[in-house]
């Protein structure tokens, strides 16, 4: 076989695409003040633990509700969470 007859075969490393559903962002706070906001760890707590102190300072009429995992999936909210928590901010440290 000459060299211009060579076939290379190679697969996509994206792989197949599922579609996933989307969702519109929520509409954004006018303050936090008394709002329950939620943190979700995931990963090493190395910049989220200053960083967990430091919102907690900074925003001290929030009331923060924190869950933390060291795997790669955050923890889900409970149904009642869902239905108390108005905002969410989501750290993944590696």
């Amino acid at each position: 076989m000459a060299e211009k007859d060579k076939v290379y075969k190679c697969l996509n490393p994206v792989a197949v695409q599922i579609p996933v559903d989307t969702s519109p962002l929520a509409p954004r706070l006018s303050s936090l003040n008394g709002k329950t906001i939620h943190f979700s760890i995931t990963g090493e707590p190395d910049i989220t633990i200053p960083l967990e102190k430091r919102m907690k300072a900074d925003y001290p009429n929030v009331n923060w509700t924190v869950k933390k995992t060291y795997g790669i999936n955050p923890l889900t909210l409970s149904d009642e969470e869902m239905k108390t928590t108005d905002g969410v901010v989501l750290g993944v440290c590696w």
